[in-house]
């Protein structure tokens, strides 16, 4: 019997300075998806978490309010604790730097880099910065003299210092690098890296004596060790790494990490002093180090001054813990940066989640509780719209399983979707309730019909876990299965026609309830969220002319009205490709488009354009997209942008299109 498959992810160590906020829930939840995933499909997956609670920033704090910093800790590790269990995370362990079994780990690898000839005493003069406890050179900072990373200006020190032999892993790091094209993600922080590597390493101070808040370098207590190198070594300590009977312990069976999720700020620790100490210690370094990028909200920068620090805990308490993560994950593209935006978040709930996978749960379980007695029919094969469906289901199981692997949560979730809109076309195409009537042959097409209703909802019920554990189950629920605990996932499905003949269908229930606008207004006024944060919006009819009737559709959007030519030279045009595209459920004239700008950029883009196009025909086009244009609700949901279109001589639309092949991302000029 072949040897299960191992994943073994983590996140970022936390600073202890502060209370967990929307930005380390965002990395947490990532490393979450990414451990459930795992589980369910096949593999034997450890998830490690915890928290940073060494280094002269913690010291500084907790002097601030006169408290002992291991009193300090203590008190602010719980919090996280509690938020993590709260949200829902998965974590197998949760470490800390202040634990013994950490403390002898540190040790451990310290010794093993000094035999290596790789630690030396000397005398560090330079620049220091508190914010990020991280040392740099005149070049590093910006033009006004301050940190790269915002925390102001860094102060000149000089002390006694152990330095670890960085400068001897230039060549080996970049020949590492190489050889192992994704360690380091996504590529564009890849090329900063090695950039950086190419330059020249230059040794690095790795001990202070200006305060005691740390582990103490063994054989000279008056050192401290730095906390870097300290805090790295959590991704080891935590498996048990050298510790006795590691042969079948942790370490053996997990190492080395599949992924190591960090913010892009603390990325040249992880890709460059992390994989050097590793190979000094004759430690295989992790298989790839993944930078994603920061959260902003309203394009701002969070920060306590500005008030607009959002608490997850409160996002889950107003929006649902499942809600909050499906938008964070689908919303932002991981490794670039994203904005938070709590209308946003209001859009995709009452778009993706009520309209089309709560609806389709609602139609298909109500319909088989009215015509057919709550109990699911016998599978067949059915004909032509079926095999497409059944054909849809598996090439979205399996295309979204590998993009879930390869941490593209935003895609991964885009493609599931797919499904959940081709069974909406489906049911509506097929119209059940019609063959209800007939009797006979139609019986029977309703029995075929609803079966693959069922089925569909049970797949989407199971790849939507990871992301959605508590809705996952919900649906397996009123399906009349019963699903397993919150800490073992549902299998990822590998075949259709797992939905047992005879299961009896529960009630149906709202698994997505509609956030209308007063109550999405009444929300924001609870979490205090200023006006400017969020978009102003007023109400423009889509086409030509003034639409009326029950048939308009209406775009709410931002706009200053007429703009001068020195304006119109802001706007910013790329070459998009349509990757999928698909109707508005609801809406005659609107199709969904999913557009790709090119490294690694994807949008939704809502156009009325379906008078003229149909969903085939848009995609795989090359069109011309306002790329800078400010996000628009379209019939609940977010539009990232607008494509190009003209009125043809018949009054019709044309999409404006490139001459020849034009590389997707490109400008327009």
């Amino acid at each position: 019997m072949n040897e299960r498959k191992k994943f073994y992810v983590t996140t970022p160590i936390y600073y202890v300075n502060d209370r967990p906020h929307i930005g380390t829930a965002y990395t947490t939840i990532a490393a979450d998806v990414l451990a459930r995933y795992h589980r369910a499909a096949g593999y034997e997956t450890w998830f490690l978490t915890g928290l940073d609670e060494h280094g002269q920033k913690i010291a500084k704090v907790a002097e601030g309010i006169s408290m002992n910093p291991e009193i300090f800790v203590e008190r602010m590790a719980q919090p996280f604790f509690d938020v993590w269990k709260l949200l829902e995370i998965s974590f197998d362990d949760f470490i800390r730097t202040t634990q013994e079994r950490h403390k002898r780990v540190v040790h451990r690898l310290w010794e093993k880099v000094k035999q290596s000839g790789d630690i030396y005493l000397d005398r560090y003069d330079g620049l220091y910065c508190y914010g990020c406890e991280a040392y740099f050179t005149e070049k590093d900072l910006d033009e006004e003299g301050n940190c790269p990373l915002g925390h102001g200006k860094p102060s000149r020190v000089s002390m006694p210092s152990y330095f670890f032999r960085l400068s001897r892993y230039t060549k080996k790091l970049l020949e590492f690098y190489e050889a192992n094209p994704d360690f380091i993600r996504p590529k564009s922080r890849a090329n900063e890296v090695i950039s950086f590597v190419r330059e020249g390493l230059k040794d690095i101070s790795i001990s202070r004596t200006n305060f005691s808040w740390g582990i103490p370098v063994p054989g000279d207590p008056e050192h401290v060790i730095y906390v870097w190198f300290d805090a790295l070594t959590n991704y080891i300590s935590a498996l048990g790494w050298g510790e006795e009977g590691e042969k079948g312990s942790l370490f053996e069976k997990f190492w080395p990490a599949d992924y190591h999720l960090v913010g892009k700020d603390i990325l040249r620790f992880h890709a460059v002093y992390w994989p050097a100490m590793l190979m000094s210690a004759g430690v295989e370094p992790p298989k790839c180090v993944y930078a994603h990028g920061f959260l902003t909200i309203g394009k701002q920068k969070m920060s306590k001054s500005l008030r607009n620090v959002v608490d997850p805990l409160n996002l889950k308490w107003e929006f649902g813990m499942d809600e909050t993560r499906y938008y964070l994950l689908r919303d932002n593209v991981f490794g670039l940066d994203g904005d938070f935006s709590h209308d946003a978040l209001i859009g995709r709930i009452n778009s993706d989640l009520a309209n089309d996978l709560g609806n389709l749960l609602s139609r298909s379980v109500t319909l088989v509780k009215k015509l057919l007695g709550s109990r699911c029919p016998p599978p067949s094969d059915g004909g032509e719209e079926e095999s497409k469906l059944r054909a849809k289901a598996m090439e979205v199981i399996e295309k979204a399983g590998q993009l879930f692997h390869d941490a593209d949560f935003s895609s991964a979730l885009e493609t599931i979707w797919q499904l959940c809109a081709s069974a909406n076309r489906y049911i509506d195409g097929r119209k059940p309730w019609e063959k209800a009537k007939k009797g006979g042959n139609g019986e029977a097409e309703l029995k075929t019909i609803m079966y693959h209703c069922l089925e569909t909802c049970r797949l989407l019920a199971c790849m939507i876990a990871p992301v959605m554990p508590v809705k996952s189950r919900e649906m397996l629920s009123v399906l009349g299965f019963e699903p397993p605990p919150l800490n073992k996932e549902p299998q990822w499905p590998s075949r259709w026609g797992g939905f047992p003949e005879g299961m009896e269908i529960r009630e149906p229930k709202i698994i997505f309830p509609r956030i209308d606008q007063s109550a999405g207004t009444s929300i924001k006024a609870r979490l205090g969220v200023p006006q400017s944060q969020e978009s102003e919006s007023k109400e423009i009819p889509v086409g030509k002319g003034k639409v009326t009737g029950e048939s308009a559709e209406k775009i709410t959007t931002q706009s200053d009205g007429n703009i001068s030519f020195e304006d119109f030279k802001k706007v910013h045009l790329v070459v998009g490709e349509v990757k999928s595209c698909e109707k508005v459920a609801g809406a005659d004239k609107l199709l969904k488009l999913n557009v790709d700008l090119g490294e690694g950029r994807t949008r939704i883009i809502v156009a009325g354009i379906a008078t003229r196009y149909t969903p085939e025909q848009i995609t795989g086009k090359k069109i011309i997209v306002v790329a800078n244009l400010k996000p628009a609700k379209i019939r609940g949901i977010v539009s990232e942008g607008m494509l190009l279109a003209a009125e043809d001589e018949q009054g019709g639309i044309r999409i404006l299109t490139t001459d020849g092949n034009a590389r997707t991302g490109s400008p327009v000029r």
